[in-house]
């Protein structure tokens, strides 16, 4: 599954939709602007051929990459950061609208909208060599697996060193290994820089938020969930001053799920939840603001619990951080943030 559209592509359908495969591409004016030409490497400086170990093999950029290409919308984003327009991307939106902080620097690079293949059946090989890409960026796909001997042969393929590393590499990392490839690796410090500063000059300007206990809960169609165990990277809400609960311990990726009877395990300084699968989750918002025991923790009762909106994408770039909506997940959290730590 492509990393960011986990959460969107399931809250619009509750069913798990895989990436593609059919040729279908929309239209776009992106190929064939300045930015797509991806312009020098970074300054101006000479571009060094690059080899890159991963998980199946070597990938070898012996040129200055001029056209990438990208197999999922995580890895859409590091090319945007790094201001390039992709020649192909999946078309992750599937008829919704584009995230505004997407939007926005498509914009700014130039183009007014991507160009896309319909990956309702998985990965679109033929699509994607019919751009004839210098790169192929798969930094950010649970498919390389399937993917890589079709994609190889079209062009050189970046990703993760290690398959455990589709879920553990941190958005930082995938920028820089795509940025090694590319020749951008100035220009990946500069993001990842801006980035940090955004979340720093955040948690300066609300120091109320130091030390305060946080708990994050995703409500899936399966169970109420756990998010902010303990060997969950840090993510923006530590950033931002927050610190785990100790009932965090008692949770991890292969255990997160809490029972309705066990819903004090949520009860924090601040408690957020987010229902992407809206009516469709384990449970219903209704029913679980409802429920008497969660009504009963401290949290809720003092107003200090907030629900973290999904339909503007906002959860899923928390599930799924990477380089473009890191600051504008930090921008959107911290108002609600600061309500609920003031129980308002």
């Amino acid at each position: 599954m492509n990393r960011r559209r986990t959460l969107t592509a399931l809250a619009a359908t509750a069913v798990c939709v895989g990436l593609l495969a059919g040729c279908g591409e929309g239209s776009g004016d992106a190929a064939g602007t300045p930015a797509a030409s991806g312009g020098a490497a970074d300054g101006g400086k000479a571009f060094s051929p690059v080899s890159l170990k991963n998980a199946w093999g070597t990938t070898e950029v012996k040129k200055k990459p001029v056209k990438v290409a990208t197999v999922s919308d995580g890895d859409t984003a590091i090319a945007l950061a790094l201001g390039l327009v992709p020649v192909i991307t999946p078309d992750v939106e599937d008829g919704s609208p584009v995230a505004e902080y997407k939007q926005a620097a498509i914009t700014k690079l130039g183009a007014s909208k991507l160009k896309t293949y319909d990956d309702t059946d998985g990965t679109a090989y033929e699509a994607i060599a019919a751009e004839a890409p210098d790169v192929i960026l798969g930094m950010n796909t649970w498919e390389m697996d399937k993917d890589y001997a079709k994609l190889s042969p079209i062009a050189p393929v970046v990703t993760f060193t290690d398959k455990a590393q589709a879920d553990t590499l941190t958005w930082q990392d995938r920028l820089k290994t795509a940025a090694k490839a590319l020749g951008m690796e100035d220009k990946a410090a500069e993001v990842i820089a801006a980035n940090e500063k955004t979340t720093n000059d955040a948690a300066a300007a609300h120091p109320e938020f130091k030390g305060k206990t946080y708990t994050y809960t995703v409500v899936h169609p399966e169970q109420i969930s756990f998010m902010s165990y303990e060997a969950q990277d840090p993510g923006v809400f530590e950033k931002l001053g927050f610190t785990k609960t100790d009932k965090a311990k008692n949770y991890g990726p292969d255990k997160n799920g809490v029972s309705l009877e066990n819903l004090d395990q949520l009860d924090a300084d601040v408690l957020l939840v987010t229902y992407p699968f809206g009516d469709r989750g384990v449970i219903s918002p209704k029913e679980l603001e409802g429920n008497k025991l969660f009504q009963s923790l401290n949290s809720v009762k003092n107003k200090h619990f907030a629900v973290v909106p999904s339909d503007n994408t906002l959860a899923s770039a928390i599930a799924y951080p990477d380089p473009l909506s890191a600051p504008w997940v930090t921008q959107q959290l911290t108002p609600l943030l600061a309500k609920a730590v003031a129980g308002q």
